[in-house]
């Protein structure tokens, strides 16, 4: 396999007819004019519908990053099986053991999925087809092995990944990113979970009506893991070392990080952490 083919579903902005295309980010800036506003309001945007399988069958670029931050969202019940069929031909060996590992087949398609856009959002970046772009796996935070987060052996480009039920998640940034999305979480979920949780968060979801706590501990859960994703520690670093909000807005865990809630379809909730450069 040598080249990207495009998929049969269009890439579309959220909440806007299809012919509209605005700008997710501000687009480069001529040299000596300020820098655009890092991150924009309480909530990102995301572009919706598989923009990376949309490109065309060659990688256009490079082309720089239309600014500090890139988020991309996808549906996975959205693709049909051709699609899903020209998505697995783009994963290389490891991924495609790690795909049918799973025994769930809506499981392995949304794994399938999320790193076939992951690639082809990454191409037209490098000007590298998809299916040959330099991914490697970072040592792992815990115990050191070669199975830690992926990344590029080239320099200038980090992203994140996550997928959770029916949605895939990408950032794209020029500083280390972290991005999660989740379902709502279950009563029993928040109640188990307690101890993964800052003092002062727990105190926090303690004071809101019982119908409130599953979602103010979901945006809490998908910011953590965004910022532990960003740091490049995952859960090896204790969660309930950082206070990151159960509120509407998100309280940063550290001056060198920005962190936003990510505006998602209802029943999930997201997150995305970017370190100040």
């Amino acid at each position: 396999m040598s080249e990207v083919r495009p998929a049969l579903v269009p890439a579309r902005p959220a909440n806007a007819p299809p012919t509209a295309a605005p700008p997710l980010l501000p687009t480069a800036r001529p040299v000596g004019t300020p820098p655009p506003a890092p991150l924009p309001g309480p909530l990102c945007p995301a572009l919706l519908d598989l923009p990376g399988l949309g490109y065309p069958p060659y990688a256009i670029g490079p082309r720089p990053l239309r600014g500090p931050l890139e988020l991309y969202l996808t549906e996975v019940g959205a693709q049909d099986d051709r699609s899903l069929l020209r998505a697995q031909e783009l994963l290389d060996a490891e991924e495609r053991a790690r795909a049918r590992a799973f025994r769930r087949a809506r499981d392995r398609d949304a794994y399938v999925i999320a790193h076939a856009t992951l690639r082809t959002l990454l191409s037209p970046l490098l000007g590298v087809p998809a299916d040959e772009l330099p991914l490697m796996r970072e040592p792992c935070a815990g115990c050191g092995g070669p199975h830690g987060r992926p990344a590029l052996r080239t320099s200038g480009v980090h992203f994140s990944l996550s997928h959770s039920g029916d949605l895939v998640l990408v950032a794209l940034a020029g500083a280390p990113v972290g991005v999660d999305v989740e379902g709502v979480a279950t009563v029993e979920a928040v109640r188990s979970a307690q101890c993964a949780l800052h003092a002062a968060e727990v105190a926090e979801l303690a004071r809101l009506p019982a119908h409130e706590r599953q979602a103010a501990f979901t945006r809490t859960w998908v910011r953590k893991e965004a910022y532990l994703k960003g740091l490049g520690t995952g859960l090896v670093r204790d969660p309930a070392l950082d206070h990151v909000g159960t509120g509407p807005r998100p309280v940063p865990p550290s001056p060198k990080w920005l962190l936003r809630d990510v505006l998602v379809p209802a029943g999930y909730a997201a997150a995305v952490a970017l370190r100040r450069e």
